[in-house]
């Protein structure tokens, strides 16, 4: 096992001990029953990730620098700053592939399992269907290749990305004031807990992953102050029997709710 799983692993288990003793929000689910669903599903997931994703994303790092293709390959800048910049513009880019998923209704049926979860604490970091993952495959390709990162900083870049996905979905109770000085520049709990709402509007606002400048920019951005009392979900998939493993697997393949209206 190399270091960069070891590390993710690491903060999971530190995240879900944090956010044990002290909650954001009350849990919905089972706790165990709510862990074990979304484990599943995010080794299904991992599974796609570590067959495609990851290898499709050297495979292309790496023709783009024996081809000194993309806008990082012909800048004249120093490593450091060309992994400075790497960074920010893949975070900067995924604002746009995670706000399609919202906006484009084949890809939301996809990113609805995300959403869909009743619960948001540090196993939603997992819970994503595997159609959404290779789908992701796609975006990664052409975003590697346009902007020609290297090899060595997108895979620093994944581990970066995947312990910011973590950390805000995480269930940990921040002190408010602390939270409001980290989310100037970091995607925090209560940030990313609006994005969860039940509410459309709030839903479809809150985009970034690892800064959160790029809401701001885009005026997408809603204040932590909107957190207190957030409901999390999709209104249309808060019925119980979605709430299976096997729901979770089949949902972008039936037929679909009403996403914003509670059912009668």
């Amino acid at each position: 096992m190399t270091i960069g799983p070891v590390l993710i692993l690491a903060l999971f288990l530190l995240l879900f001990a944090l956010q044990l003793r002290q909650p954001l929000r009350r849990w919905v689910m089972p706790k165990l029953r709510h862990l074990a669903v979304n484990l599943v599903s995010g080794a299904v997931a991992a599974v796609i990730a570590q067959l495609v994703v990851t290898p499709l994303g050297v495979a292309v790092t790496v023709w783009t620098a024996q081809q000194r293709f993309g806008l990082l390959h012909r800048m004249p800048a120093p490593g450091w700053l060309a992994a400075v910049l790497s960074v920010l513009l893949m975070d900067f880019t995924f604002y746009y592939w995670h706000r399609w998923n919202h906006v484009w209704p084949f890809l939301w049926r996809f990113h609805v399992v995300h959403h869909a979860d009743p619960d948001l604490d540090v196993s939603t970091a997992l819970r994503f269907h595997f159609g959404e993952i290779a789908l992701s495959s796609a975006f990664r390709v052409v975003q590697l290749g346009v902007l020609g990162v290297s090899t060595p900083v997108y895979l620093i870049f994944e581990l970066i990305f995947g312990a910011a996905v973590q950390f805000h979905h995480s269930n940990w109770k921040l002190p408010y004031r602390l939270e409001s000085v980290l989310n100037r520049i970091l995607v925090t709990p209560r940030m990313h807990g609006v994005h969860h709402s039940i509410v459309r509007g709030e839903a479809n606002s809150n985009y970034s992953t690892i800064f959160s400048w790029w809401d701001r920019l885009h005026r997408s951005f809603t204040g932590l102050e909107r957190h207190e009392g957030v409901e999390i979900g999709v209104a249309g998939y808060q019925d119980p029997r979605f709430y299976g493993l096997a729901a979770l697997l089949l949902m972008p393949f039936r037929g679909q709710p009403d996403y914003w209206r509670k059912p009668q």
